[in-house]
């Protein structure tokens, strides 16, 4: 009876999850909201700029950012993104809100107060969501920790049925992941909501995850300067050094980063998360009873009526191209 009922499950939100992806094919845009620690390192980045580069697809409500252990507080992380905002001349078309620096537990009991960390992109997000509906979902692409998510879910439950919550982290099944790690009951926390919930692996297995979405610093110094719109106002990087244009600052951040790899190649993984909401055929997903992380480590919960996506196998050609083609178009466009 347990696998008929797991069986029967899945299938209903097989079918749920196909109507969604359909209902997004056939809509204008994807109304988005992108939750981001964007000085953390080199992907965050990568993925603002994925977003902006195609307007087709991604409508671009805001951004807010959150902190975790690298890059410093939230107003650090936003002044990363703010840089390259401001590279692809999209600053002023939507808000960037500062978000929360500390953790779940140590925020949620001060919710209801006037003011407490992360506010106002906690309250962005339920001010969004409430504008959406059950059939015209928010896209939340959340690719750091989860703490203003949880927080938004928390302080306002009703906005659980407005939101499609597509979050990069998890070596799902297995433990670790630096997101994850950086707040773990802020996860188990919208595990345990009705939130539409995706979970775009990081690590889960030999080429399972977005590290499998992976450019050398070779090629990052042949393929990026030079590329993308002229700045109309040049920004200072984070490493120092003036930038005009994205690709002249994505070669600089290649230069700064750690490699722990011969092959000197660091992975993209929020850009990979954002190009499988723009094309789901770029990677693969399957639908599980929701878990929950018990002492670092995954518990199952096979009975659970809750259900998560899980997306791994990504198509890092298929990624890698359609980041840099707009890029080199939108160089041709000045």
């Amino acid at each position: 009876m347990r696998i008929f009922n797991l069986f029967g499950m899945m299938m209903v939100g097989c079918c749920l999850f196909l109507c969604a992806c359909n209902a997004q094919s056939q809509s204008a845009k994807i109304d988005l909201i992108f939750d981001t620690d964007a000085n953390n390192e080199l992907d965050d980045q990568h993925a603002i700029a994925y977003l902006l580069l195609h307007p087709e697809t991604f409508n671009v409500l805001g951004l807010t950012t959150n902190a975790t252990r690298a890059g410093g507080d939230a107003f650090e992380q936003l002044k990363e993104a703010e840089r390259v905002v401001t590279l692809m001349n999209k600053m002023g078309e939507f808000p960037l809100v500062a978000g929360v620096t500390g953790s779940f537990e140590e925020i949620r009991p001060t919710i209801d107060n006037g003011d407490y960390d992360g506010r106002e992109a906690v309250d962005f997000i339920i001010q969004e969501a409430k504008k959406k509906t059950p059939d015209n979902k928010l896209t939340l692409l959340a690719v750091g920790k989860l703490t203003n998510v949880a927080l938004a879910l928390c302080k306002d439950p009703s906005i659980c049925a407005n939101i499609r919550l597509v979050w990069l982290g998890s070596n799902y099944p297995k433990r670790g992941e630096y997101n994850l790690e950086n707040d773990v009951p802020s996860v188990n926390y919208v595990l345990d909501t009705d939130v539409d919930f995706e979970i775009v692996t990081v690590n889960g297995g030999p080429s399972m995850g977005t590290d499998a979405v992976r450019i050398s610093k070779a090629e990052a110094q042949s393929i990026f300067p030079g590329k993308g719109p002229k700045a109309q106002q040049p920004i200072t990087g984070r490493h120092g050094g003036e930038y005009t244009c994205f690709g002249d600052y994505s070669a600089n951040l290649f230069e700064h980063i750690h490699y722990g790899d011969e092959a000197k190649t660091r992975a993209l993984y929020d850009m990979a998360a954002a190009a499988i909401v723009r094309n789901p055929a770029w990677a693969v997903s399957r639908i599980i009873p929701a878990p929950t992380m018990v002492d670092k480590e995954w518990v199952e919960r096979p009975d659970n009526k809750r259900v998560v996506i899980i997306w791994e196998h990504f198509n890092r050609e298929a990624i890698v191209n359609d980041f840099v083609q707009p890029l080199e178009a939108s160089t041709k466009k000045r």
